[in-house]
Protein backbone atom coordinates (compact mmCIF):
# COMPACT_ATOMS: atom_id res chain seq x y z
CA UNK A 1 0.00 0.00 0.00
CA UNK A 2 1.21 3.72 -1.04
CA UNK A 3 1.09 6.78 0.92
CA UNK A 4 0.05 9.38 -0.86
CA UNK A 5 -0.40 12.93 -0.45
CA UNK A 6 -2.26 15.09 -2.75
CA UNK A 7 -2.65 19.11 -2.79
CA UNK A 8 -5.86 21.02 -3.64
CA UNK A 9 -7.46 17.22 -3.08
CA UNK A 10 -10.93 18.79 -3.05
CA UNK A 11 -10.33 20.71 -6.37
CA UNK A 12 -11.74 20.06 -9.73
CA UNK A 13 -9.00 17.73 -11.09
CA UNK A 14 -7.61 16.94 -7.50
CA UNK A 15 -11.02 15.56 -6.38
CA UNK A 16 -11.01 13.70 -10.08
CA UNK A 17 -7.73 12.02 -9.34
CA UNK A 18 -8.74 10.59 -5.52
CA UNK A 19 -11.94 9.52 -6.61
CA UNK A 20 -9.88 7.35 -9.41
CA UNK A 21 -7.40 6.78 -7.07
CA UNK A 22 -9.54 5.38 -4.25
CA UNK A 23 -11.06 2.62 -6.69
CA UNK A 24 -7.92 0.31 -5.73
CA UNK A 25 -7.15 -0.62 -2.11
CA UNK A 26 -3.96 -0.55 -2.26
CA UNK A 27 -3.50 3.44 -1.43
CA UNK A 28 -4.10 5.38 1.14
CA UNK A 29 -4.39 9.02 0.70
CA UNK A 30 -3.74 12.43 2.74
CA UNK A 31 -5.82 15.05 1.33
CA UNK A 32 -4.28 18.33 2.22
CA UNK A 33 -6.42 21.44 1.12
CA UNK A 34 -7.06 24.55 2.18
CA UNK A 35 -10.59 24.90 1.05
CA UNK A 36 -10.62 28.21 -0.74
CA UNK A 37 -13.85 29.01 -3.05
CA UNK A 38 -13.10 26.08 -5.60
CA UNK A 39 -12.09 23.65 -2.72
CA UNK A 40 -15.13 21.40 -2.33
CA UNK A 41 -15.34 18.68 0.22
CA UNK A 42 -19.04 17.34 -2.10
CA UNK A 43 -17.13 16.12 -4.44
CA UNK A 44 -15.66 13.19 -2.21
CA UNK A 45 -18.43 12.73 0.01
CA UNK A 46 -18.76 8.76 -1.12
CA UNK A 47 -15.02 8.86 0.83
CA UNK A 48 -15.72 9.99 4.30
CA UNK A 49 -15.88 7.05 5.79
CA UNK A 50 -13.35 5.24 4.33
CA UNK A 51 -10.05 4.17 6.40
CA UNK A 52 -7.84 4.99 3.72
CA UNK A 53 -8.81 8.55 2.64
CA UNK A 54 -7.82 11.24 5.53
CA UNK A 55 -8.86 14.87 4.79
CA UNK A 56 -6.44 17.34 6.37
CA UNK A 57 -7.20 21.45 6.13
CA UNK A 58 -4.46 23.36 5.43
CA UNK A 59 -2.52 25.81 3.12
CA UNK A 60 0.42 24.48 0.92
CA UNK A 61 2.60 27.58 2.47
CA UNK A 62 2.32 26.58 5.67
CA UNK A 63 6.26 24.56 6.24
CA UNK A 64 5.94 23.47 9.09
CA UNK A 65 2.62 21.73 8.87
CA UNK A 66 3.88 19.85 5.70
CA UNK A 67 6.89 18.71 7.13
CA UNK A 68 4.79 17.29 10.47
CA UNK A 69 2.50 15.60 8.07
CA UNK A 70 5.21 14.05 5.84
CA UNK A 71 6.82 12.64 8.50
CA UNK A 72 3.92 11.11 10.36
CA UNK A 73 2.34 9.52 7.54
CA UNK A 74 5.41 8.06 5.37
CA UNK A 75 4.51 9.75 2.08
CA UNK A 76 5.27 7.99 -0.83
CA UNK A 77 3.58 9.92 -3.70
CA UNK A 78 3.02 13.94 -3.74
CA UNK A 79 0.86 15.27 -6.42
CA UNK A 80 0.81 18.62 -6.48
CA UNK A 81 -2.59 19.90 -7.99
CA UNK A 82 -3.04 22.98 -5.49
CA UNK A 83 -2.82 26.00 -7.86
CA UNK A 84 -4.65 29.60 -8.53
CA UNK A 85 -6.34 28.62 -11.45
CA UNK A 86 -8.62 30.83 -13.23
CA UNK A 87 -6.96 34.05 -15.71
CA UNK A 88 -9.59 35.97 -15.30
CA UNK A 89 -9.21 36.24 -11.58
CA UNK A 90 -5.58 36.27 -12.24
CA UNK A 91 -5.78 39.67 -13.72
CA UNK A 92 -7.81 41.31 -11.13
CA UNK A 93 -5.49 40.04 -8.14
CA UNK A 94 -2.45 38.44 -9.45
CA UNK A 95 -0.54 38.87 -5.57
CA UNK A 96 -3.25 35.70 -4.72
CA UNK A 97 -1.84 33.90 -7.69
CA UNK A 98 2.03 34.04 -6.90
CA UNK A 99 1.07 33.11 -3.21
CA UNK A 100 -0.34 30.02 -4.30
CA UNK A 101 1.28 29.20 -6.77
CA UNK A 102 5.02 30.47 -6.35
CA UNK A 103 5.56 30.76 -2.46
CA UNK A 104 3.19 26.87 -2.18
CA UNK A 105 4.91 25.30 -4.90
CA UNK A 106 8.55 26.46 -2.99
CA UNK A 107 7.38 25.32 0.48
CA UNK A 108 5.94 21.81 -0.55
CA UNK A 109 9.35 21.44 -2.16
CA UNK A 110 11.25 22.74 1.06
CA UNK A 111 8.86 20.30 2.60
CA UNK A 112 10.00 17.26 0.46
CA UNK A 113 13.52 18.11 0.60
CA UNK A 114 13.78 18.01 4.38
CA UNK A 115 11.83 14.96 4.63
CA UNK A 116 13.78 12.98 2.59
CA UNK A 117 17.37 14.58 4.05
CA UNK A 118 16.25 13.26 7.67
CA UNK A 119 16.92 9.60 6.45
CA UNK A 120 13.53 7.98 5.83
CA UNK A 121 13.76 8.23 1.79
CA UNK A 122 11.09 6.02 0.82
CA UNK A 123 12.31 3.82 -1.87
CA UNK A 124 10.91 5.04 -5.18
CA UNK A 125 9.36 8.64 -3.69
CA UNK A 126 8.03 10.56 -6.56
CA UNK A 127 7.23 14.11 -6.14
CA UNK A 128 4.92 15.04 -8.95
CA UNK A 129 4.01 18.54 -10.38
CA UNK A 130 0.95 19.59 -12.15
CA UNK A 131 1.30 22.39 -14.44
CA UNK A 132 -0.94 23.71 -17.68
CA UNK A 133 -0.06 24.40 -21.33
CA UNK A 134 -0.35 27.85 -20.39
CA UNK A 135 2.99 28.51 -20.10
CA UNK A 136 4.04 28.08 -24.20
CA UNK A 137 2.14 31.60 -24.28
CA UNK A 138 0.32 31.38 -27.62
CA UNK A 139 0.65 29.30 -31.26
CA UNK A 140 -0.09 30.48 -34.70
CA UNK A 141 -2.17 28.69 -36.61
CA UNK A 142 0.31 25.96 -36.87
CA UNK A 143 2.27 24.14 -34.77
CA UNK A 144 2.34 22.14 -31.73
CA UNK A 145 3.62 22.89 -27.70
CA UNK A 146 6.23 20.36 -26.73
CA UNK A 147 8.26 19.74 -24.01
CA UNK A 148 10.71 21.82 -25.68
CA UNK A 149 8.48 24.86 -26.40
CA UNK A 150 10.48 27.92 -24.51
CA UNK A 151 8.33 29.53 -22.28
CA UNK A 152 6.09 32.68 -22.87
CA UNK A 153 3.35 33.11 -20.32
CA UNK A 154 1.03 35.71 -21.06
CA UNK A 155 -1.50 36.14 -18.21
CA UNK A 156 -0.01 36.34 -14.36
CA UNK A 157 -1.55 33.18 -14.26
CA UNK A 158 0.32 31.45 -16.41
CA UNK A 159 3.33 33.06 -15.28
CA UNK A 160 2.96 32.13 -12.15
CA UNK A 161 2.66 28.75 -13.15
CA UNK A 162 6.13 29.12 -14.92
CA UNK A 163 7.92 30.25 -12.27
CA UNK A 164 6.61 27.04 -10.56
CA UNK A 165 7.75 24.71 -13.04
CA UNK A 166 11.58 26.09 -13.12
CA UNK A 167 10.85 25.64 -9.19
CA UNK A 168 10.17 21.95 -9.38
CA UNK A 169 12.96 21.56 -12.38
CA UNK A 170 15.81 23.71 -9.88
CA UNK A 171 15.17 21.18 -6.74
CA UNK A 172 15.83 18.07 -9.38
CA UNK A 173 18.79 19.62 -10.62
CA UNK A 174 20.30 21.38 -7.60
CA UNK A 175 19.20 18.68 -4.89
CA UNK A 176 18.44 15.55 -6.90
CA UNK A 177 15.11 15.59 -6.04
CA UNK A 178 13.00 12.97 -7.81
CA UNK A 179 10.44 14.95 -9.40
CA UNK A 180 8.50 14.81 -12.62
CA UNK A 181 6.17 17.23 -14.40
CA UNK A 182 3.43 17.24 -16.02
CA UNK A 183 2.02 20.33 -18.61
CA UNK A 184 -1.86 19.62 -19.41
CA UNK A 185 -4.26 20.95 -22.00
CA UNK A 186 -7.88 22.52 -21.39
CA UNK A 187 -9.80 20.15 -18.62
CA UNK A 188 -13.47 19.50 -18.22
CA UNK A 189 -16.08 16.87 -16.88
CA UNK A 190 -17.59 16.53 -13.70
CA UNK A 191 -17.18 18.40 -10.53
CA UNK A 192 -15.82 21.79 -12.26
CA UNK A 193 -16.47 24.57 -10.60
CA UNK A 194 -18.70 26.67 -12.49
CA UNK A 195 -16.57 29.50 -13.44
CA UNK A 196 -15.25 28.02 -16.55
CA UNK A 197 -16.43 27.86 -19.79
CA UNK A 198 -18.21 24.66 -19.90
CA UNK A 199 -20.36 24.33 -16.41
CA UNK A 200 -20.94 28.28 -16.69
CA UNK A 201 -22.31 27.74 -20.15
CA UNK A 202 -24.55 25.03 -18.72
CA UNK A 203 -25.68 26.62 -15.92
CA UNK A 204 -26.25 30.05 -17.97
CA UNK A 205 -28.00 27.84 -20.98
CA UNK A 206 -30.17 26.11 -18.33
CA UNK A 207 -31.63 29.58 -16.61
CA UNK A 208 -31.97 31.03 -20.01
CA UNK A 209 -29.23 33.53 -19.61
CA UNK A 210 -26.96 35.12 -22.38
CA UNK A 211 -23.51 32.85 -22.98
CA UNK A 212 -21.21 35.68 -22.86
CA UNK A 213 -18.14 34.56 -25.62
CA UNK A 214 -15.13 36.43 -25.76
CA UNK A 215 -13.85 38.17 -28.91
CA UNK A 216 -14.61 36.64 -31.76
CA UNK A 217 -15.13 33.03 -30.28
CA UNK A 218 -12.37 31.66 -32.30
CA UNK A 219 -9.62 30.85 -29.93
CA UNK A 220 -8.37 27.71 -30.06
CA UNK A 221 -8.00 25.06 -27.42
CA UNK A 222 -7.01 21.48 -26.61
CA UNK A 223 -9.61 19.48 -24.97
CA UNK A 224 -8.77 16.88 -22.85
CA UNK A 225 -11.12 14.76 -20.48
CA UNK A 226 -10.49 15.07 -16.82
CA UNK A 227 -10.68 10.99 -16.26
CA UNK A 228 -7.81 10.64 -18.94
CA UNK A 229 -5.91 13.23 -17.36
CA UNK A 230 -6.01 11.58 -14.61
CA UNK A 231 -5.17 8.12 -15.83
CA UNK A 232 -2.01 9.85 -17.19
CA UNK A 233 -0.31 11.22 -14.11
CA UNK A 234 -0.79 7.85 -12.50
CA UNK A 235 1.25 6.53 -15.77
CA UNK A 236 3.45 9.38 -15.10
CA UNK A 237 3.68 8.62 -11.47
CA UNK A 238 4.24 4.73 -11.81
CA UNK A 239 6.42 4.97 -15.22
CA UNK A 240 7.77 8.37 -15.75
CA UNK A 241 11.49 9.20 -15.55
CA UNK A 242 12.62 11.33 -12.84
CA UNK A 243 13.32 15.10 -14.07
CA UNK A 244 11.33 14.10 -16.72
CA UNK A 245 8.26 16.65 -18.31
CA UNK A 246 5.14 15.06 -20.03
CA UNK A 247 2.70 16.81 -22.13
CA UNK A 248 -0.83 16.06 -22.02
CA UNK A 249 -3.21 16.73 -23.94
CA UNK A 250 -6.63 15.45 -25.74
CA UNK A 251 -6.01 15.73 -29.68
CA UNK A 252 -9.38 17.67 -29.48
CA UNK A 253 -8.96 21.34 -30.98
CA UNK A 254 -11.84 22.90 -30.66
CA UNK A 255 -12.57 27.16 -31.07
CA UNK A 256 -14.60 28.40 -28.22
CA UNK A 257 -17.40 29.10 -30.67
CA UNK A 258 -17.29 25.67 -31.57
CA UNK A 259 -17.43 24.02 -28.21
CA UNK A 260 -20.50 26.23 -26.97
CA UNK A 261 -21.84 25.30 -30.28
CA UNK A 262 -21.84 21.35 -29.72
CA UNK A 263 -22.42 22.31 -25.34
CA UNK A 264 -26.80 23.80 -27.20
CA UNK A 265 -26.91 20.99 -29.49
CA UNK A 266 -26.42 18.64 -26.83
CA UNK A 267 -28.63 20.84 -24.26
CA UNK A 268 -31.35 20.82 -27.02
CA UNK A 269 -31.35 17.10 -26.79
CA UNK A 270 -30.98 16.35 -23.40
CA UNK A 271 -33.62 18.98 -22.23
CA UNK A 272 -35.55 19.10 -25.09
CA UNK A 273 -38.57 20.41 -22.67
CA UNK A 274 -36.58 24.13 -21.99
CA UNK A 275 -38.26 26.87 -22.91
CA UNK A 276 -34.73 28.48 -24.27
CA UNK A 277 -34.54 26.34 -27.33
CA UNK A 278 -32.48 26.44 -28.92
CA UNK A 279 -30.15 27.50 -26.78
CA UNK A 280 -27.25 28.76 -28.91
CA UNK A 281 -29.96 31.66 -29.85
CA UNK A 282 -28.49 32.88 -26.20
CA UNK A 283 -24.91 33.40 -27.24
CA UNK A 284 -23.56 36.55 -26.51
CA UNK A 285 -20.32 38.03 -27.55
CA UNK A 286 -18.13 40.48 -25.48
CA UNK A 287 -15.25 42.30 -25.31
CA UNK A 288 -12.14 40.07 -25.27
CA UNK A 289 -10.01 39.59 -22.21
CA UNK A 290 -6.77 41.29 -21.86
CA UNK A 291 -3.73 39.10 -23.05
CA UNK A 292 -5.87 36.32 -24.00
CA UNK A 293 -3.90 33.36 -26.38
CA UNK A 294 -5.21 32.88 -29.55
CA UNK A 295 -4.34 29.26 -30.02
CA UNK A 296 -2.79 25.90 -27.60
CA UNK A 297 -2.22 22.52 -29.00
CA UNK A 298 -0.80 20.10 -27.06
CA UNK A 299 2.16 17.16 -28.88
CA UNK A 300 1.32 14.19 -26.35
CA UNK A 301 3.76 11.92 -28.87
CA UNK A 302 6.30 11.68 -25.81
CA UNK A 303 3.61 10.31 -23.22
CA UNK A 304 2.22 7.97 -25.54
CA UNK A 305 5.43 7.10 -27.09
CA UNK A 306 7.41 6.33 -23.59
CA UNK A 307 4.92 5.33 -21.42
CA UNK A 308 1.61 4.35 -23.68
CA UNK A 309 -1.15 6.62 -22.95
CA UNK A 310 -3.43 8.21 -24.75
CA UNK A 311 -6.74 9.64 -24.39
CA UNK A 312 -10.10 7.20 -24.13
CA UNK A 313 -12.30 10.21 -24.82
CA UNK A 314 -13.06 11.88 -28.02
CA UNK A 315 -14.63 15.84 -27.56
CA UNK A 316 -17.88 14.37 -28.52
CA UNK A 317 -18.38 11.73 -26.37
CA UNK A 318 -16.19 13.42 -23.02
CA UNK A 319 -18.74 16.57 -23.82
CA UNK A 320 -21.77 14.44 -23.83
CA UNK A 321 -20.56 12.76 -20.67
CA UNK A 322 -20.11 16.29 -19.00
CA UNK A 323 -23.36 17.46 -19.90
CA UNK A 324 -25.05 14.41 -18.50
CA UNK A 325 -23.52 14.65 -15.33
CA UNK A 326 -24.63 18.08 -15.14
CA UNK A 327 -27.84 17.42 -15.39
CA UNK A 328 -27.79 14.52 -13.14
CA UNK A 329 -26.36 16.31 -10.26
CA UNK A 330 -27.73 19.33 -9.44
CA UNK A 331 -27.92 19.40 -5.77
CA UNK A 332 -24.22 19.35 -5.92
CA UNK A 333 -24.54 22.30 -8.48
CA UNK A 334 -26.91 23.96 -6.42
CA UNK A 335 -25.02 24.02 -2.98
CA UNK A 336 -21.70 25.47 -5.15
CA UNK A 337 -23.80 28.01 -6.87
CA UNK A 338 -25.54 29.06 -3.82
CA UNK A 339 -22.51 28.88 -1.09
CA UNK A 340 -24.28 26.40 0.74
CA UNK A 341 -21.12 23.86 0.12
CA UNK A 342 -18.95 26.31 2.27
CA UNK A 343 -20.79 27.21 5.05
CA UNK A 344 -21.29 23.68 5.84
CA UNK A 345 -18.32 22.42 5.42
CA UNK A 346 -16.68 25.08 7.70
CA UNK A 347 -19.23 25.70 9.82
CA UNK A 348 -19.78 29.45 8.98
CA UNK A 349 -23.90 28.89 8.22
Amino acid sequence: MKTFFITGGAGFIGGNFILNLMKSDQVKVINYDKLTYAGNLDTLSSLENDPNYIFVQGDICDGDKLEKLFAEYKIERVVHFAAESHVDRSIESPGDFIQTNVVGTYELLEATRNYLGKGSRPEDFRFLHVSTDEVYGSLGDIGLFTEETPYAPNSPYAASKASSDHLVRSYFKTFGLPVVTTNCSNNYGPYQFPEKLLPLMIQKALAGKPLPVYGDGKQIRDWLFVGDHCKAILQVLEKGEVGQVYNIGGHNEKTNLDVVHSLCKILDELVPNSPYHPHKDLIEFVADRPGHDRRYAIDASKIHNHLGWEPEESFETGLRKTVSWYLDNKDWVNRVMSGAYRGERLGLE
